[in-house]
């Protein structure tokens, strides 16, 4: 009898798993075609770019992009939106910066510059100093003070071009930008110049903060285009000393209150448990923030409109957050986890998505080796629209807290070719996003969602 019943086991719960798999392949598939006939994503960010604009943290646009997001929200159909208060800091860039580099016989030219996020100013004088080409941190630890004191220190250190992911190579060279300032001011310079964190040759100045170190003076701080820098390392070899003058007013005014933004749809089974999903709501000043991340967040909006659309309801509580204070500070992630634990919520699973709105490539999990085990075995269902590798090591700086409850953490993976040519620059607008990248990566997005929430981890 049991050679007989064991072989029938077997063969039932083959079925039955081929017969979920039909299933979520269903609901995906309308998942996947409400978004990408119906989807408000991409007009929503027109109105976060177009209508407000820049988001800087503790501006007037940054509280307009909450309240336009609160109402995107509700009209998406959230049980619930609230507002969580954080304090962040408030940065004001001030006048345009002017950066000139002045070369022997009166022969000059201006830089496309502008000055990083937290920096200094010069004062309205501005200053007037030698500069010298430093291309890594050895290399200023070998000058030291008796070279440096008083000079401009211009990092010209490239983003490696070889490796195809573009995000490792900004990883590999963000810390010359975030702290590269602090390390010349410890030496005595008088100011930064930092190429720009940049894929391609452009005459666009990208920005990005700066953290300083209180036991050294703060020293403006300023990014300049990679053709710019280029050029000045030529004018450097050909020279005997060049100048350079730099003027910025930026200053650091007091802590600014400010929220983060989240919708939530209750879960039907599961209330308690939270599966999160969200982008930051703030943006750099010099462009209307459309990828960086206004994308992130206008995906999240839509997971929630999906869902309600199709009345597909979740197990588990699903909360789309439009985090505050990303880009210079990170107040709004560690708000949310303070929320988290004050109110003593179980987070089983949060993803992020903050590397544009591109075509969607992959999802990166920190999870257990069993938990990406379990992840893996959907893959299947995520390559008919586009997503062809679910691996280890992901997340993103503001689900990051998260981590501390336990949470697992993705992050979506977009196509990062054309990310860097866009990123804290001029040239992150609404017109370089395209409407079916954005509704893709939002497929790709809810059909994650409704898998975690389903299956659990």
């Amino acid at each position: 009898m049991k050679k007989i019943i064991l072989p029938l086991i077997a063969t039932m719960l083959i079925i039955t798993s081929t017969e979920a798999q039909m299933l979520d392949s269903f609901n995906i598939k309308r998942l996947s075609d409400e978004i990408l006939k119906n989807g408000m994503a991409y007009d929503n960010l027109r109105v976060l770019c177009k209508e407000i604009g820049p988001r800087l943290s503790g501006s007037a646009q940054a509280q307009k992009a909450v309240e336009a997001t609160a109402i995107m929200l509700k009209k998406a159909g959230a049980d619930t939106v609230f507002l969580q208060p954080c304090m962040v800091p408030h940065w004001v860039r001030g006048e345009k910066e002017k950066g000139r580099v002045l070369l022997e016989k009166n022969q000059a030219f201006d830089l496309k510059l502008c000055a990083l996020g937290n920096s200094e100013g010069t004062g309205v004088k501005g200053l007037t100093a030698e500069v010298m080409e430093i291309n890594s941190f050895d290399e200023l630890e070998k000058y030291g003070a008796d070279s440096i004191k008083g000079r401009i220190v211009f990092y010209n250190i490239p983003m490696n071009p070889t490796n195809v992911q573009t995000f490792r190579s900004y990883g590999e060279t963000g810390s010359i930008r975030t702290r590269g300032p602090a390390r010349a001011a410890k030496y005595g310079a008088a100011a930064v110049l930092v190429r720009s964190l940049a894929s391609n040759a452009d005459d666009y100045p990208h920005t990005g903060t700066t953290l300083y170190n209180d036991s050294f003076p703060k020293i403006p701080a300023f990014a300049i285009s990679t053709n710019d820098a280029d050029r000045l390392s030529i004018e450097l070899t050909t020279h005997e000393k060049v100048k350079v003058f730099l003027r910025n007013t930026s200053t650091m005014l007091e802590d600014a209150p400010s929220f983060n933004v989240v919708g939530e749809i209750k879960g039907s089974q599961f209330p308690n448990e939270y599966i999160t999903v969200g982008g930051h709501l703030d943006s750099w000043d010099l462009a209307e923030g459309a990828q960086d991340d206004g994308t992130g967040c206008m995906q999240s909006i839509e997971i929630l409109r999906a869902f309600k659309a199709l009345n597909i309801k979740p197990s588990r509580s699903i909360r789309a957050v439009m985090y505050m204070n990303e880009e210079n500070g990170g107040r709004g992630g560690k708000a949310y986890l303070d929320w988290a634990k004050a109110n003593n919520e179980t987070h089983l699973f949060a993803l992020e998505s903050d590397a544009g709105g591109f075509t969607p490539r992959a999802f990166g999990f920190t999870a257990t080796a069993e938990q990406l085990k379990k992840i893996v075995q959907w893959k299947n269902l995520f390559l008919p629209y586009g997503v062809y590798e679910l691996n280890m090591g992901g997340g993103g700086s503001d689900i990051s807290p998260l981590k501390e409850l336990g949470t697992v953490l993705a992050g979506l993976s977009p196509d990062s070719q054309r990310y860097f040519d866009l990123h804290h620059a001029a040239t992150d607008t609404f017109e370089a996003v395209s409407k079916r990248e954005l509704l893709l990566g939002a497929v790709n997005m809810a059909a994650l969602i409704y898998l975690v929430d389903k299956y659990g981890l």
